[in-house]
């Protein structure tokens, strides 16, 4: 979604098992110009403006566009540290020593269960990308409406999506460093923040807590002291 993909992603995602084909918007659809839109306000480099809702257009639509292509964007960055977060290396799916995530889908997996954070990226990617597919949820063709919770499952989708980020913060940053990848992390999840926050995508607070310092570094330009106290078991 960031234009100008860094030489480190350009190669190495076939290895990464976790790692989704791209979600395309199809040429000639509304969604697709609203793609295009989106793509051309980010080049200016202004990632606040660039997540306002265009004047004149529906926020259902801007929010089903953007949803793709925050999961494509996060997709691309996971696969970059996939072969290094393994069952060994991260038997939980976790951000530090106070925040563990455990899966539910409320289907096939009705009670949340601990499951490592390969697995749980693998359950939260098939997840969101069979939402993504469903037509019902993410109706294609002109005319169509979104269902009256459109906005509700697209948060749920933004609360889980931002634990990806989290993980690779607490558990791979190095990695990420070492790949010279940092600002482009870095660039991506402000994005991803400045989205959310314009949207209320993550109402609670204590879903943010993980990376709050970090947060308010990116989009404040200050540093917080203030650490989230406490243990923390999210599904």
């Amino acid at each position: 979604m960031i234009s100008g993909l860094p030489k480190f992603m350009n190669g190495g995602q076939d290895k990464a098992k976790t790692f989704r084909p791209k979600r395309n918007h199809r040429v000639g659809t509304k969604r697709y110009e609203l793609h295009k839109y989106a793509q051309a306000t980010l080049g200016t480099g202004n990632l606040h403006e660039a997540v306002q809702l265009p004047e004149g257009e529906d926020e259902s639509e801007w929010l089903a566009v953007n949803t793709v292509d925050f999961f494509n964007e996060i997709n691309l960055l996971y696969g970059v540290i996939a072969e290094f977060c393994t069952e060994q290396c991260c038997p939980v799916m976790c951000a530090g020593p106070k925040y563990e995530y455990m899966w539910a889908d409320g289907q096939a997996i009705k009670r949340p269960m601990a499951v490592s954070a390969p697995r749980y990226v693998d359950y939260l990617m098939t997840w969101v990308q069979n939402q993504l597919d469903d037509e019902n949820l993410f109706p294609t063709q002109m005319g169509v409406p979104f269902p009256p919770d459109f906005t509700e499952r697209v948060q749920n989708i933004f609360k889980r999506l931002f634990r990806v980020y989290a993980h690779i913060y607490y558990c791979h940053f190095e990695r990420m460093q070492a790949l010279g990848a940092e600002p482009h992390l870095n660039t991506c999840f402000k994005h991803y923040m400045y989205f959310v926050r314009e949207f209320n995508l993550i109402p609670k607070a204590e879903e943010t807590a993980p990376l709050k310092e970090l947060i308010d570094k990116l989009l404040e330009g200050s540093s917080s002291k203030d650490k989230a106290g406490g243990s923390h078991s999210a599904e």
